[in-house]
């Protein structure tokens, strides 16, 4: 198993693919899900060094999540992407780190492949 493992999780599978084929050309093993209940099965298979979670999904939401990582104990790097306002993935940040996670990053789609790269490419910490 890689050092470096990437779970993303999106409802548009073509950004998710796009999100995993850049952390793919960056050293990681990456694997994409697109709902909430496919992300945690993928979770606790690979039990990822980095998550980035779409804010606005059906079924379950960014929040349910963020929530969900901190009863797994979550530690490492999550980003939070979303297409609609960015106060969704603000807040989302808030609740993270109120519930003790420190490395969490926010952005808005559309995303451009540097600042995906940039964001893919901090000193993450292995939980």
């Amino acid at each position: 198993m890689s050092e470096k493992r990437l779970l993303v999780v999106d409802d548009e599978p073509e950004f998710g693919e796009l999100v995993r084929k850049v952390a793919v050309g960056l050293g990681y093993e990456a694997r994409v899900a697109t709902s909430g209940h496919e992300f945690q099965d993928a979770y606790r298979e690979m039990n990822p060094t980095m998550i980035v979670m779409d804010m606005v999904m059906p079924e379950m939401d960014g929040n349910e999540l963020v929530l969900w990582l901190m009863e797994q104990r979550y530690a490492a790097h999550l980003i939070i992407i979303t297409g609609y306002s960015p106060d969704y993935a603000k807040d989302a940040r808030v609740l993270a780190e109120f519930n003790g996670l420190r490395s969490v990053t926010t952005l808005t789609k559309p995303i451009g492949l540097a600042k995906l790269r940039e964001a893919l490419s901090v000193d993450y910490q292995v939980a």
